[in-house]
């Protein structure tokens, strides 16, 4: 997940529209002239919000399942979405929803508390095994129980600071569709693939419902004609997955495709002088080197010594990797919550400056000698490592990598790169409980509030959403501490805490914020950017709200 990973996506081929796509027909026919048809070099790995780790997989479930709440996009408060109103008890202990009345799935079906009440409840009995990469959702969260169908009330074992947050990012699923996959150890939520077929759309209760997916290709979605919320102003939306940058900003020049999410930093200029809207704002995504902190590693145990994870983070060079790989699109980055999310970064966390002496000097005064390579020697053997490195992230981040690459080299660390695609990359990361990997390159997308983020370091998520393999007590503690503070001013100190222990544990070394870069064309509007762009998993509203000029 990532939160997801709030970042992940795919290995993609190269795909081009074609008059003979669904999508070039979709866009084509006379009925879909207001069709969004939207460019990702990711897209959609799975339409299973249990099993799919991709970015656009998160942003699409906000679009085709309801959730209780969402935010506005324009300030990140909490707004209605399938929940229209909701009151807690003076303990919050107790929190009571209304649900939209009358409100149908997109095959006719009733959509009500039920639906609610059942999703959380399968998340808590299976939070363990088939639903952990939802279980953040339902912290301290006991029960939930449908007193009719349109209220739901929700009991947590104690008081819970991130209900709203928490909620936010749960979709809500058609019981009808699911329940028989519930069963047992709930193995089948898992392998239930949740794919459209012709004629029969995935079973979907937001604005739009997905009609056709082509894996690493794309994915079309219309307008569901049965949403509870308010009507979209185009009849529906695509993702078209692109390998090439070249061709992406070519397809859009041309009119094939209408907009860009996560423009490429190296065609900026070019979309600019091609007359299209580009935005360029703060983002809550981060990329990050993550050293294995798993202290029952059983080779290579030397990356687990305070000294040499402090010695790599000094042969980061981050200003150059800003400049270089993200051609200043970005800003160094120390802390795993990002500046985007406001109130709840830590201004006071820097990361080390680059410094090759210094990173010399620690690990000469841990007796690594150089030999006649320029390689070093730690424990019998050289200090050589693979670099697990997500696909998802290619372009700056291959850039980045081969800067730390080459500074490595002049520490006397030789690192290569072993590209995979997210799904081989989570793998290969907790293969044997965290115990094979040595080092790894990935990114995250967090959300605004900083639990879902926090949690990823958890015990809790040791071998699911946990991507460093990083456990630890102390952690446990404050993330419980600071989800159940229902005092702001105290509940920002232990996510301070949390934050400085995660620094300090050089888990992940956090390279960089990169900035949102959108792209659009002009005969557009009402696209609201966001901190995730303006297709996220944050709020239905920007695609309800777009149309044609």
């Amino acid at each position: 997940m990532k939160l997801a990973r709030w970042l992940m996506g795919l290995g993609i081929m190269a795909t081009l529209l074609t008059v003979n796509s669904p999508m070039a027909n979709a866009a084509g026919n006379s009925q879909q002239k207001n069709y969004l048809l939207i460019g990702t070099d990711t897209g959609v790995d799975s339409l299973n919000p249990l099993v799919g780790l991709a970015q656009d997989s998160y942003n699409m479930w906000e679009q085709i399942y309801p959730q209780l709440v969402q935010y506005n996009p324009k300030g990140l408060s909490f707004v209605a979405d399938f929940g229209k109103s909701w009151t807690h008890s003076t303990n919050g202990l107790t929190w009571t929803f209304q649900t939209t009345p009358s409100s149908k799935w997109s095959d006719g079906k009733p959509l009500t508390a039920k639906d609610v009440a059942w999703t959380y409840n399968t998340i808590i009995k299976f939070k363990t095994s088939s639903t952990a990469s939802l279980a953040g959702g339902v912290t301290n969260m006991a029960s939930a129980v449908a007193i009719s169908s349109n209220t739901v009330v929700i009991k947590y074992s104690k008081p819970t600071s991130d209900v709203l947050a928490n909620l936010q990012q749960l979709p809500i699923l058609p019981e009808h569709v699911w329940a028989k996959y519930a069963v047992g150890n709930g193995a089948g939520l898992k392998t239930f693939p949740n794919k459209p077929t012709p004629g029969n759309p995935v079973v979907s209760g937001g604005p739009f419902m997905n009609t056709s997916f082509v894996l690493n290709q794309q994915a079309i979605f219309l307008a569901n004609p049965n949403f509870y919320g308010p009507k979209p102003h185009i009849s529906g939306f695509g993702l078209q997955v692109f390998s090439n940058d070249d061709a992406m900003v070519e397809a859009l020049k041309t009119g094939q495709i209408d907009a860009i999410e996560n423009v490429p930093v190296t065609s900026v200029k070019v979309i600019k002088a091609a007359a299209f809207h580009v935005f360029v704002g703060p983002s809550l995504t981060w990329r990050d080197l993550i050293i294995n902190p798993v202290q029952n590693k059983t080779t290579d145990r030397e990356l687990l010594n305070p000294n040499v994870r402090k010695a790599f983070e000094y042969a980061v060079d981050r200003k150059t990797i800003v400049k270089t790989a993200w051609l200043g699109y970005a800003t160094p980055a120390a802390s795993a919550i990002p500046p985007a999310t406001g109130i709840w970064h830590d201004p006071a966390i820097h990361p080390l400056p680059f410094n090759l002496t210094l990173a010399n000097q620690l690990l000469n005064q841990a007796g690594y000698k150089k030999g006649s390579n320029g390689i070093r020697t730690a424990n019998g053997h050289p200090m050589s490592y693979q670099v697990i490195f997500s696909s998802d992230q290619n372009g700056p981040g291959d850039r980045a990598f081969q800067i730390i690459q080459t500074d490595f080299r002049k520490i006397g660390v030789q690192l290569t790169q072993q590209v995979l695609d997210p799904a081989a990359t989570q793998t290969a990361i907790t293969a044997n409980h965290y115990r094979n990997y040595n080092l790894a390159m990935w990114f995250w997308v967090p959300l605004v509030d900083p639990s879902l983020m926090l949690s990823a370091y958890t015990c809790s998520q040791y071998d699911s959403w946990n991507d460093s393999g990083l456990c630890t007590p102390a952690l446990d503690k404050l993330y419980q501490e600071q989800s159940s503070a229902l005092n702001l001013t105290q509940r920002v100190k232990l996510v301070y805490q949390a934050q400085e222990l995660i620094y300090n544990s050089r888990a992940e070394i956090a390279l960089v914020n990169n900035d949102v870069i959108d792209a659009w064309s002009s005969k557009w509007t009402g696209l609201v950017e966001t901190p995730q762009g303006f297709f996220n998993q944050l709020s239905k509203i920007d695609l309800e709200q777009v149309r044609l000029k």
